[in-house]
């Protein structure tokens, strides 16, 4: 069993940690907090074992009175692997620890791609991270981005990606965010950080981004045009993005017309947090004219990236097989949203 520890409980620490727990190679050896807010509660009330990321605060855990297993550099000594989901630029200064006990580390796509040895997708390029003493989990952006273009790129050739990203303004409890009122290209100069931030992980694709930011909170949605060196039809590309288990075609039928309507239907599938780690792709907007294909596709921030640390953990601990990984990663999540309308004639 590999036994994992999770530095961060919050938006993608809390996900992760669930995630690790359902796994049948891995144990979750517990989670660390910086203070006693809601979210150690919620570590408490899943019996996580709970520590203190900042040794100088361990006391105000037990004034909350919430019992702490220990303090954080216990957690790392006693774990396999480390995924690090602390705020960006934090998970970059915690690589000191992780290295004074020899402990490989997984961080999160907020920090710079140099601070680990491998930027990591695990449809893309789970082979380079075999064995890395650190890997980088791209964001959320570039994790929804490389799972779409890869299998392109490995049917018809990729000859442009262009992208325009309509970010969200922030996560649902992202206080500090608001109020927003307001439609800002972010940045404002081109290219955005997400076509450079592919490259590190598809480093031959030709990919151009531009982004702006709007007032929502739900999910990031992508204006998608690549010019293949192939010309396939519409039919033929949709039966091959629907082969991709973390791609789903949102059907004509379903009437899911936008990113309010996805979350209710995760909801209503009973995922936990209303959680979509799928790329959603609008089956009717996927369009080939010659060689440029033309899609729209919707990214859920707080937890797509929630099945690649998975995946990544088995790499950096040096599982060799990719598939086999992606697939029990999958079946263990319930990875793979369906639709009764995707089989309608």
């Amino acid at each position: 069993m590999i036994q994992v520890g999770v530095n961060g409980y919050g938006t993608i620490g809390k996900r992760v940690a669930d995630a690790v727990a359902e796994q049948p190679d891995m144990e979750l050896v517990g989670v660390a907090k910086t203070r006693p807010n809601h979210e150690a509660e919620t570590a408490v009330r899943r019996g996580y074992p709970l520590y203190a990321a900042i040794p100088e605060r361990a006391d105000q855990f037990a004034d909350a009175g919430i019992d702490v297993a220990g303090e954080v550099d216990e957690l790392v000594a006693a774990s396999d692997v480390v995924v690090d989901a602390t705020p960006s630029g934090v998970g970059e200064q915690n690589l000191e620890l992780y290295d004074d006990y020899d402990t490989p580390a997984i961080v999160q796509g907020g920090e710079g791609a140099d601070v680990a040895d491998v930027s990591f997708n695990a449809r893309a390029n789970y082979a380079n991270a075999l064995g890395a003493d650190s890997v980088r989990v791209v964001s959320c952006n570039t994790t929804g981005l490389s799972r779409l273009l890869a299998p392109l790129q490995e049917a018809y050739g990729v000859e442009k990606a262009r992208v325009t990203l309509v970010r969200r303004g922030g996560d649902p409890g992202q206080t500090d965010r608001g109020p927003i009122n307001d439609i800002l290209p972010d940045p404002v100069t081109i290219p955005s950080h997400h076509g450079p931030d592919v490259n590190t992980i598809l480093p031959d694709l030709d990919i151009d981004t531009l982004g702006m930011k709007v007032p929502a909170t739900l999910m990031h949605t992508h204006s998608v045009n690549v010019t293949l060196d192939a010309a396939p039809d519409a039919d033929e590309v949709r039966d091959r993005l629907a082969d991709e288990n973390r791609l789903f075609l949102i059907p004509d039928d379903s009437g899911i017309d936008g990113s309010g309507k996805l979350k209710e239907f995760a909801m209503d599938a009973g995922r936990p947090r209303g959680d979509i780690w799928e790329n959603c792709i609008w089956e009717e907007s996927i369009t080939v004219e010659g060689s440029d294909l033309y899609l729209f596709q919707a990214i859920h921030q707080e937890s797509d990236v929630v099945p690649e640390n998975v995946d990544a953990i088995r790499a950096i601990t040096g599982d060799e097989d990719a598939d086999e990984s992606r697939a029990t990663t999958d079946d263990r999540l319930g990875v793979g949203l369906d639709s009764v309308f995707a089989d309608a004639p």
